[in-house]
């Protein structure tokens, strides 16, 4: 090799970019091992494990809102733990019905991406208004599909798959959303005084969700940070 060769930097291999992801087989391979060798990891179930999901979820909301990244990034390496979690459990069942991190991951993978055909396929939009109309278009498909397969009575609604055990204001303001999005009409919203089960006060909440969303505001949100305030006041009356 000449001296001009190697003055050149001909002979010096490339330098390689590290892939990124190769941290998640990591993460699977920690989690097989606390599976097999951890006494508390080893009992878990499904339903043992619920409690956590939900409560790391909030946690990196709190984490979102304070503007730390540095919280954030732990908050969502806690999420991600659960959703490995999981699948590890699954991975265990033997009656037909469970499933892998990667069968987890080629779910989403697939369903992204059939739902953006404006990305993966050849479809036009004019902008990010019609891009919501197609999503919700191929969801109401995917959940005709489904009920048609399982048998459920019924026709499919515009409502399915809307999990009602989350927090009542996000609930009330997601199924606002999907009724809006499918065309029911707006005073639907507008519970009669004789609603079976509701009073004056949950009427008068569900108005101020929809209220909350004609403004553009997300009312889980905005609740949430007039708690925070409340919070506050509370705080500072006891410093007193």
């Amino acid at each position: 090799m000449t001296a001009d060769h190697d003055r050149d930097g001909a002979g010096t291999p490339p330098a390689t970019t590290p892939v990124r992801g190769t941290r998640l087989l990591e993460l699977v391979r920690i989690m097989d091992t606390l599976r097999l060798n951890c006494p508390w990891d080893a009992r878990q179930t499904h339903a043992s494990l619920a409690p956590y999901l939900l409560e790391e979820t909030y946690e990196t909301v709190d984490a979102l809102a304070s503007g730390d990244q540095a919280a954030v990034r732990e908050e969502l390496g806690d999420v991600l733990l659960q959703v490995v979690f999981h699948a590890r459990v699954a991975e265990e069942r033997t009656d037909g019905t469970g499933y892998d991190i990667d069968d987890v991951a080629d779910g989403i993978i697939s369903k992204l991406t059939r739902r953006h055909p404006h990305v993966f396929g050849d479809l036009t939009v004019s902008g990010p208004d019609e891009v919501t109309l197609n999503w919700d278009s191929i969801k109401a498909a995917e959940r005709a599909a489904k009920s048609g397969g399982s048998g459920e009575p019924g026709p499919p609604s515009a409502l399915d798959g809307v999990p009602m055990s989350q927090p009542a204001v996000s609930l009330a303001a997601q199924l606002l959303r999907r009724a809006e999005r499918a065309g029911a009409p707006a005073d639907l919203a507008e519970l009669p005084p004789d609603a079976p089960g509701v009073s004056d006060t949950g009427r008068e909440l569900l108005a101020l969700v929809n209220r909350a969303r004609a403004e553009g505001l997300d009312p889980e949100l905005e609740l949430r940070a007039a708690a925070q305030a409340y919070a506050g006041r509370v705080r500072s009356w006891e410093a007193r």
